[in-house]
């Protein structure tokens, strides 16, 4: 394969990444937007819950989520010991 494919397909990675990424900001946005304040109306109205969050916080919350999700997929082949028994979750 030639520098100019290997380009062309980092190129084509970043841009669904990035797509992916704009569409997940999105999504966060108006979910949080849609359900908090009929989930937690009276947090809401009190002002203990955001009833919208800023472009800022949807990107915490992705990245936050994306982590959780990246750890918690990492520890499939983890195998427990309990004496001399391997069990494999």
């Amino acid at each position: 394969m030639g520098t100019g494919k290997v380009v062309g397909v980092i190129v084509g990675l970043l841009a669904v990444v990035a797509f992916v990424f704009v569409i997940c900001l999105l999504l966060i946005k108006v979910i949080w937007a849609w359900t908090v304040p009929d989930l937690f109306p009276g947090a809401v109205a009190q002002g203990l819950v955001a009833r919208d969050i800023s472009w800022l916080t949807a990107i915490k919350l992705a990245l936050f989520i994306a982590i959780l999700s990246g750890w918690a997929k990492g520890d499939k082949g983890v195998r427990y010991h309990k004496g001399d028994v391997n069990v494999e979750m």
